[in-house]
This record gives structure tokens, sequence and C-alpha cells, in this order.
């Protein structure tokens, strides 16, 4: 019987009781290599980018965690093989246009990432449709850099490569400019912004991820440079904002310890980042003006991706009391949100289309595993 995700069993149980409550359950999948995934990621046609981002990511993680446990060998790639079908069942939907005939303009049999790939939005039409994001985009490549690692497959890299070269230059405006700027979000098929303005996390997101696609290509012998010029882009956007603005938002707080975790300890820019988050996380947590407040106004998912950033960089500082300060406030959120996390809970508490990305980000919050650097083995060079 399988038990409760608020139960107090060992953290990967509650994990995978999470991610089961958006996947189904793993056990009864007697062939992984046909698995299709099921639609319940909460976007259209079952498919969102980011909630199956976190999907892959976490079964990654699972494939480690289970390996590690010493599972029988039977059992060893069962999740690396259910994490790519997922990859491939993302590209076969969130890859093409909404009603699945063709792939997105740009895209071809050989180049399926082409065209980008679409957020997954339920309404094609209206202020919250579907389109592009490149914060989504970049997960999804960092997801795909992930299972390269994982699986020794460089051919997903080289798709996450392929991938920012085509969605890279749509979202520039005066690329080439001393000080160009970005866009938010893009039309389904690149054509046209959505929102103009710019995201505050975008620059960064793109030039940690591109520099992770391109040590990983040059460490598998795919070229140093290949994305030199996109990162180049990225570092004059940095640049000309200056001083990265330090949001109190708890998902933006957190994505933004996370990105920033994979330089932390080598490059000022990325430290002194961390340095604003911890000023602003005590403020939101050690002097409890965030948890004091009500439940019932929160959404437990972005706190989720604040334990994510926390634990990840408490893994990579060499400050022993800030590192103990950030486990035990990631510590802290999971332990107010535990009850409300089984499935009778949380549809009472959670509109019903935000279950999926609350509970995929509620096992990463858990064990953030693949998430972090190192956690797959020795990171690449990083060769910009």
């Amino acid at each position: 019987m399988a038990l409760p995700i608020s139960s107090p069993s060992p953290k990967v149980d509650r994990f995978q009781q999470a991610m089961e409550s958006v996947y189904g359950s793993f056990s009864d999948i007697s062939e992984p290599e046909k698995w299709t995934p099921p639609p319940e990621s909460g976007g259209h046609r079952g498919r969102y980018l980011w909630t199956d981002a976190f999907g892959v990511i976490n079964l990654l993680t699972m494939h480690k965690e289970y390996r590690r446990a010493g599972d029988k060998p039977s059992q060893d790639d069962r999740y690396l093989i259910l994490a790519r079908r997922l990859i491939q069942t993302v590209h076969d939907i969130l890859g093409r246009t909404r009603d699945g005939r063709s792939r997105l303009p740009g895209a071809t049999d050989q180049n399926p990432l082409g065209g980008g790939l679409r957020i997954g939005k339920t309404d094609e039409y209206g202020p919250d449709c579907d389109g592009q994001y490149h914060h989504y985009l970049t997960v999804w490549m960092f997801a795909l850099n992930r299972m390269a690692m994982a699986s020794g497959d460089m051919n997903y890299n080289r798709q996450a490569v392929q991938l920012a070269r085509a969605i890279h230059p749509k979202f520039f405006v005066d690329r080439k400019a001393a000080r160009p700027r970005m866009i938010w979000k893009m039309s389904m098929d690149l054509s046209k912004p959505l929102v103009n303005s710019e995201g505050n996390l975008d620059p960064i997101d793109g030039f940690v991820t591109f520099r992770l696609l391109q040590a990983t290509a040059a460490a598998a012998g795919d070229g140093d440079d290949l994305l030199e010029e996109e990162i180049s882009d990225y570092r004059r956007v940095m640049d000309r904002k200056g001083q990265h603005f330090v949001s109190k938002d708890p998902l933006d707080l957190g994505m933004t310890l996370w990105t920033a975790h994979w330089f932390s300890e080598t490059e000022g820019w990325a430290s002194s980042l961390v340095n604003r988050c911890f000023e602003q996380l005590y403020d939101l947590f050690e002097i409890n003006r965030h948890l004091e407040r009500s439940i019932k106004f929160r959404l437990a998912f972005r706190e989720f991706g604040t334990c994510l950033g926390l634990q990840c960089e408490s893994e990579q500082t060499g400050e022993k009391e800030r590192a103990v300060d950030f486990k035990s406030w990631s510590d802290a959120i999971i332990v107010a949100w535990d009850p409300y996390m089984e499935l009778s809970a949380s549809a009472s508490l959670t509109p019903a289309d935000l279950r999926p990305i609350t509970r995929v980000m509620y096992a990463s919050a858990l064990i953030p595993g693949a998430f972090c650097s190192g956690y797959l083995g020795p990171e690449p060079k990083d060769v910009v």
C-alpha cells in the first residue's frame, strides 16, 4: 500500500508519491520503453513545459537515488528510460502547432526544436495565451543537458544547443547593439512579441544555461565556442541592467539562487547576487514576516522554488553558518506545507490547474538532486 505523501517516511518515498500523482504509478509500467506519459501536466494536450522540465529532472534524480540505494539491476535504468519518453512526448506535442499537424516554423525532422517549444497554455488567445517563454525554454535546455549528463548520450545536449540557437535571436531587440534588450514572451511561432517587457531573470538564465551547454559540448568534442556570440549577448544585457534586481517573490528568489549557485563560489557577480538574496530571505524567513501569513494567501509551488534555490546554494557555499540557515529555512517551508500535500488536502487549497506544477516542485523541494551542481558527477570545465 502506498504511503501518503505527508507521512514521516523517507524523503525519497514522498518524492516518488508526488511524482506519481502527476505521472501515474511507475511500478505499474511493465515496459518503460513504450510508456506514454499521461496527459496530466496541466497544459494543452496534457503537456506544460515548466512542469515537464521539472518532471524530467526529477526522474533523473530518482534514477540516481534508486541506484544509490542498491535496487536490483533490472530497475537501474527504469527512470532514465521514463525521462527519455517524457522528453520525446514533450517534443512531439509542444514542438508542434496546437492542432498537432505540423512542426513549429523553423523545425524539421533533423532539427525538431528549430522552432522552439510552446509553453502549453490551455488558451490559444487572450491575456494568458499559449506562446513561448524564454525562462521556460532555458529550463528545458537544462533538462536536456542533465539528461546528457545522466545517460552519457550527448545527443541531448546537442538538441539543447539547437534549441538555444533557434530561440535566442527571437527574444532580442537590437541584438548587435552595445545595449541590447530582451523580450519576455513571444508568439507560438516566434514571429512577434506578446509581452514586450524584459524578464527579470532571463539574461542571467541564458548566461548560465548557455555556458553549461557550451561546456558540455566542449567536453564531448563538439566544439568550445558553439554559443560564444549568444553568451556575449546575455553578458551585455546584464551589463546594461547593472546590479540585478532581487525580488521579494519566493519563486523568483529561489530561481535566482538556483541560477547563481552554478558560479557563486567562482565569480563575483554570482556571489554578490547570492549575498543580496540572503538579505532578502532573512527578512522573509528569519524575522518570520512570510511564514506568519496565512497559508491560504500563499502559493505552494512558488515557495518550493525557494526551497530548491536554498538547498542548491547550501551545497555550494563555503560559509557553514549560511549553509545551515539556508537548509533550516528550506525545511521550515516544507514543514509548513507538508500537511497540505495529500491529494485530498491540496484539492481544496490549490487550484486544479496549479496542482501538477505544485506536485513536481514539491518533489524538487524535497530532493533537489539533479538540479544541483555536481549531483550527476563532475561538471565539465567552463570554457567561456
